[in-house]
């Protein structure tokens, strides 16, 4: 009885493995500081910007309102129903107007299959968002590290 039940849980794992797709990295991952416009931008202001930005490649990043810095990447074996992307933005402390500091952000995105890449970046837009220090980013899907990236904002 007890060879039984195992045997069936075995069975279920197999089953459950094939129908969700293990999400991959294909190609290299760009990561750097998005080339956008160069204007001169006040605390909350924003600025439309492009998907297909060039990405200058470095890991120094300017610290001033407007820059956008961060990975794009190509996942293969994208299934809709599939764990979603966890986004994780370590800082070296925002501290928002409340005066609450913020260590990490972390953001749930859902996987797109037609998407032909995938986008993790953060664009200073408020003054208080504009700290010096490490920033680290990393995206996973469930317990699985897809990629990582630290960038010095200076």
């Amino acid at each position: 009885m007890h060879l039984t039940r195992l045997s069936a849980l075995a069975a279920l794992m197999m089953i459950s493995g094939l129908a969700s797709a293990e999400v991959r990295i294909e190609g290299p991952v760009e990561f750097g500081v998005f080339e956008g416009p160069k204007a001169e931008l006040q605390s909350g202001e924003r600025v439309l910007r492009r998907s297909n930005e060039q990405i200058q490649a470095t890991t120094e990043v300017p610290a001033k309102l407007g820059t956008k810095f961060g990975l794009r990447y190509q996942l293969l074996g994208k299934v809709a129903e599939d764990t979603p992307l966890t986004l994780l933005y370590f800082t070296p402390g925002i501290r928002t107007a409340d005066g609450q500091r913020h260590d990490k952000f972390e953001v749930t995105q859902k996987l797109v299959p037609g998407a032909p890449q995938d986008v993790m970046a953060y664009e200073f837009t408020e003054s208080h968002e504009v700290v010096p220090g490490e920033w680290r980013f990393m995206v996973f899907q469930g317990d699985r590290l897809l990629t990582q990236k630290s960038f010095t904002v200076r």
